[in-house]
């Protein structure tokens, strides 16, 4: 499945709204982490797209179908393609930095993830495993059992 994104920063929302109506039909609960992880990497994908590009791009999900039996253990890919033949580069944001942190939460929260020349553009993709069976815990459901955020330090300001 797959939506077209114009270069305004408007899609961003509408891209979440869209992955989020998709996850329903999947067997990917929305109150499961997998879901609220996915979420952000669209969210990332799509934004990385919009504001560096200026181009149109094309946001692909592809969702276990719940139907056949490997649907518990199949990983979750999300894809966006633009016309720009410019190589994705991680920043180094600094700390007063409004942006920059993009793929850098990409490659902390997703399993694998990399880009490709596709046509006079890219594609920019990450995938999530989901190792929980039907009916194991919430927490359970991302990671094989860790927690997305594990070993990370968090301040209060």
């Amino acid at each position: 499945m797959q939506l077209e994104i114009r270069p305004d920063s408007a899609e961003v929302g509408r891209a979440r709204r869209w992955a989020r109506s998709r996850l329903a039909g999947s067997g990917i609960g929305a109150d499961e982490p997998l879901a609220e992880t996915l979420i952000l990497l669209v969210s990332e994908l799509v934004t990385n797209a919009v504001v560096h590009t200026g181009r149109p791009a094309v946001l692909r999900l592809s969702l276990p179908d719940p139907a056949t039996r490997a649907a518990p253990s199949a990983p979750v890919r999300v894809e966006v393609a633009d016309t720009s033949s410019r190589a994705p580069v991680p920043r180094c944001a600094g700390d007063e930095a409004t942006g920059g942190r993009g793929l850098a939460l990409v490659d902390c929260l997703a399993d694998r993830w990399g880009w490709s020349a596709e046509g006079a553009g890219k594609s920019i993709w990450c995938e999530l495993d989901r190792c929980a069976k039907p009916g194991e815990s919430a927490a359970m459901a991302y990671g094989c059992g860790l927690s997305a955020y594990e070993g990370l330090a968090f301040e209060a300001v």
